[in-house]
């Protein structure tokens, strides 16, 4: 059932499950520092894996990396586009999130003493305004650089010698 799947639907079904992974660890009281964390990661080079390997067992299979490179990052955009997505949509639903950064930052600058308290005002109204905007831009480079890293190894793992 699972084998006839196009790399954006493995992509869709990848990305579906690292959301689930998500949530269960939030969902559980597991720190943002836990090492499940990584089980996201590993989802995520699965589906990349997934995808090339029945990519490399097909008849359209040309052997070469970029014909694998393209089946993986059909998958890896689709996690991405959704990664992406469920970040702004959860971030949104939880802004504690937000609160705890400013806090933290907050915190920091005064620690650090080198800035007046004008300063770390109008620091901390800056971190606030982007707070959300730095979150997405750190979604979407982090999951395509990591989702490039892992199709390009895993294209070269998969390239059959002649």
């Amino acid at each position: 059932m699972l084998k006839n799947l196009s790399a954006t639907k493995k992509g869709l079904i990848t990305g579906l499950a690292m959301i689930g992974i998500s949530l269960g660890i939030f969902y559980s009281g597991q720190p943002f520092d836990s090492p499940l964390q990584y089980l996201i990661y590993v989802a995520y080079a699965g589906g990349i894996v997934w995808t090339i390997r029945e990519f490399s067992k097909s008849e359209e299979n040309t052997n070469k990396f970029g014909a694998f490179f393209l089946q993986a990052f059909k998958c890896f955009i689709v996690i991405t586009l959704l990664m992406v997505v469920f970040t702004f949509i959860f971030n949104k639903q939880h802004p504690e999130f937000k609160d705890n950064m400013v806090k933290a930052y907050t915190d920091d600058l005064v620690k650090k003493g080198n800035s007046t308290p004008a300063e770390i005002a109008k620091n901390i109204e800056s971190a606030k305004d982007y707070y959300l905007t730095m979150l997405i831009s750190g979604a979407i480079f982090g999951y395509l650089i990591i989702g490039a890293i892992f199709s390009a190894a895993t294209s070269l793992i998969f390239i059959k010698r002649k």
